[in-house]
């Protein structure tokens, strides 16, 4: 079996999406890039959680040929490439219609950093990029286009697509993307939250980065 690390690694990740109340039925999908082959393994389309396994996962080239893998892999599979062959740095990538940020997302709202924990997890903004069609390159290439050097992208009327160096780097993004919109979201049912200083920002990513966890 081809990747097989990887598939073992993407498959536990896609778990992590419903476990952690990101997705819905079979919405959403992850992915991850074969330091060996450079192939990626995705999700196959339109397949239940409760019954993926690695060996069902798809593993497919740069041009979205299928390698190995006896399922369609899934329909948001051009968009992950595309950000592949335009950042060697992702390793990892999720999409989920997650409903706190997703109402960000609907309403063409970027998140601003009102909170240290967003300061010290992402250092930015969550940005929100144009709407595009799905099925195609339009929303990999608005990723690229729109995300800086954020790790979560809010797509209009859409849904996340979160990035990583590995799929559980993208799949950490999409949880705290997720719980970063619940919580603005409630503050805004109180007040105006008012977003942190710059300075600040960039001073407490840089000590989370470099001192937090287990070196």
């Amino acid at each position: 079996m081809l990747c097989a690390a990887m598939r073992r690694e993407v498959w536990a990740m896609n778990l992590e999406l419903p476990k952690n109340g990101l997705v819905t039925w079979t919405s959403g999908n992850v992915s991850g890039r074969d330091p060996e082959t450079g192939y990626i393994v995705i999700k196959p389309s339109g397949v239940r959680y409760e019954e993926l396994t690695p060996e069902n996962m798809v593993v497919v080239d740069l041009e979205g040929r299928i390698v190995e893998g006896s399922l369609r892999p899934s329909v948001d599979t051009a968009t992950h490439l595309y950000v592949y062959r335009h950042r060697a740095d992702v390793g990892g990538i999720v999409h989920t219609h997650s409903p706190f940020a997703t109402s960000f997302a609907l309403l063409g709202q970027p998140i601003p950093v009102y909170l240290t924990a967003m300061a010290d997890e992402f250092g930015c903004a969550i940005p929100v990029g144009a709407y595009c069609q799905i099925g195609g390159e339009a929303i990999g290439q608005e990723i690229v286009r729109s995300i800086g050097r954020a790790p979560a992208i809010l797509m209009k009327s859409h849904g996340v697509f979160t990035i990583g160096p590995d799929p559980r780097a993208a799949v950490k993004a999409a949880v705290m993307c997720e719980d970063v919109a619940k919580t603005v979201h409630l503050a805004m049912l109180r007040g105006r939250p008012e977003p942190l200083p710059d300075d600040e920002v960039e001073r407490g990513h840089r000590a989370y980065v470099e001192g937090y966890g287990q070196k």
